[in-house]
């Protein structure tokens, strides 16, 4: 099966929706190298129609330009594109399919095929969810900038089960953003302050 990884970029307080006041700031260097790593050996790049319409609304021409981000574009162009829309009109991009039917039966579909060793999800925040709750998704990559961004669509909406993860590693860039890679995880063994307090500082210097 192919491994799915979700990569995001998002604020302290959950806010996934990009907005450039708050992202661009701390876009760096160390920031495109995890971007970078984040692309390398993709397979598949799974987007949401939202997330599709900007990229394919800027990385065309900017591979046209020539200019120093021509050679990301160029290998976003070239990369398989899968979309999950219910719309019907060109995507006027090249290697760019049409996702139709189901998401979640689909997404199982494209993970199970032989020649498909990788699939990254890119923003896209209403298809996380969706192979959250499914239990499709194998990494959630999360770029946290340094700054509560106060409006804007946030990841995790409310609502049942609890997603737990955990923490395959991390790091932290000069400009204070956190990379975080995490994956699904067991929940852990019920607990209360009962099985706690034996842990709470006892106050002595």
């Amino acid at each position: 099966m192919a491994t799915l990884v979700s990569t995001l970029f998002i604020s302290l307080d959950g806010v996934a929706e990009i907005d450039p006041e708050w992202h661009f700031p701390y876009f760096d260097d160390n920031m495109a190298a995890a971007v970078d790593d984040d692309y390398q050996e993709v397979d598949v790049l799974l987007l949401g129609r939202v997330t599709y319409d900007s990229f394919a609304g800027a990385w065309p021409d900017r591979e046209a330009a020539g200019e120093e981000d021509a050679e990301f574009a160029k290998r976003l162009g070239d990369t398989r594109k899968v979309v999950a829309t219910r719309g019907d009109q060109d995507l006027g991009w090249r290697h760019v399919e049409r996702l139709d039917g189901d998401l979640v039966e689909r997404v199982r579909a494209l993970k199970a095929e032989p020649a498909t060793r990788r699939i990254l999800v890119a923003g896209s925040i209403s298809v996380v969810r969706q192979l959250l709750a499914a239990g499709l998704l194998d990494e959630l990559r999360l770029l946290v900038h340094p700054v509560a961004a106060r409006a804007g669509e946030r990841l995790f909406d409310e609502g049942e089960p609890r997603y737990p993860l955990t923490l395959l590693r991390s790091e932290t860039f000069p400009t204070g953003v956190v990379r975080l890679v995490y994956a699904p995880a067991e929940a852990p063994a019920d607990t209360s302050y009962e099985d706690v307090k034996d842990k709470v500082p006892s106050g002595a210097e």
